[in-house]
């Protein structure tokens, strides 16, 4: 299995009007995250933003120059073990192409990109 990365935006405000000093919905995703026992093969790493603002709570899935790059939005912190599950299932696989009915459906279903490895 791959290391990789799971990429959490914590300044998404999910379309939201919230004050500055106030928990966005990213962060407390990030938190549920960092709360969970993560597979080894998997990285939590906070980010600052993944320009998604539009579609919720976003998160990227990344395993190196020869792996494909996924962005998922519409997340929230009930989704948390799909997230986990999903990295899991993205590890095992050589090239970071999870087959598309063995995906979570919340993945499935709310896949904002696919950008190809740098390798191709």
């Amino acid at each position: 299995m791959a290391q990789v990365e799971l990429l959490v935006c914590t300044k998404c405000r999910k379309g939201q009007d919230i004050p500055d000093d106030a928990t966005r919905p990213g962060a407390a995703l990030h938190a549920e995250l960092s709360g969970k026992t993560l597979p080894d093969t998997v990285t939590l790493r906070a980010v600052e933003c993944l320009s998604n603002c539009s579609q919720g709570c976003s998160v990227a899935l990344r395993g190196g120059p020869a792996r494909w790059t996924y962005v998922y939005g519409n997340l929230d912190t009930d989704l948390a073990d799909t997230l986990l599950d999903g990295a899991t299932r993205y590890a095992a696989t050589p090239d970071g192409l999870v087959p598309w009915r063995e995906r979570p459906e919340h993945l499935r279903k709310n896949c904002i990109a696919r950008i190809p490895p740098q390798e191709l």
